[in-house]
């Protein structure tokens, strides 16, 4: 019996992995993506959340490290006359009620 339920945990995990990620967040910003980004950086500094950026003329990227879960994502693309944020984040069931400080920073930057 138990040879069965570890095939059908690996199969449940795999499936996690391989399923598509959809953003929690998607705001559209009057600022480019490298001046959103350097509105970002100071606010979550300031709350102790360090990042790893890689940014080109379209595009910018923000990971943010985490000890105990998946990284969280925040991109930001060159659209029109602004860009638009997409915000990959990973948090408990228990907080979805309230925005979470990297969702409130993204929010104040737009």
């Amino acid at each position: 019996m138990r040879s069965f339920f570890v095939p059908a945990a690996a199969l449940m995990l795999a499936g996690c992995v391989s399923a598509p990620n959809d953003p929690t967040l998607i705001l559209q910003t009057s600022k480019s993506p490298e001046v959103y980004v350097q509105c970002v950086l100071p606010k979550l500094e300031k709350h102790g959340i360090t990042s790893t950026v890689t940014q080109n003329s379209r595009h910018a990227r923000l990971v943010l490290t985490s000890k105990i879960a998946a990284d969280d994502v925040l991109e930001v693309y060159k659209a029109g006359d602004g860009g638009k944020v997409f915000l990959y984040e990973r948090k408990p069931l228990a907080s979805t009620i309230t925005p979470s400080r990297l969702e409130q920073v993204a929010q104040d930057c737009r």
